[in-house]
């Protein structure tokens, strides 16, 4: 199929960059949000994403499903993946 192998590389190509970007030394994933109600988490995104915070990149969001079984209940977290300072911050004159 034309152009299948252009559209492949393109994928390899933004997954390399988001390994990248979301390496281990390069920041820190920081919760958001945390709840055991599925409704209220999926009402909290929902406003997120209608928000549009400029200061907040969609692609820096993770979300996570942790599954208690029996021993305790499921719960929903939206973490942001927040960089590292490069060094100590420098004072503008």
């Amino acid at each position: 199929m034309p152009g299948q192998g252009k559209r492949r590389r393109g994928r390899q190509t933004e997954a390399r960059r988001d390994a990248a970007r979301f390496a281990p030394d390069a920041g820190e994933w920081k919760v958001l949000f945390e709840t055991g109600d599925e409704r209220e988490f999926r009402d909290h995104v929902c406003r997120l994403q209608e928000a549009r915070d400029p200061r907040i990149d969609v692609k820096a969001l993770r979300i996570d499903t942790l599954c208690g079984r029996l021993t305790q209940p499921t719960t929903y977290r939206l973490s942001l993946f927040v960089l590292k300072r490069s060094g100590p911050p420098t004072m503008i004159e």
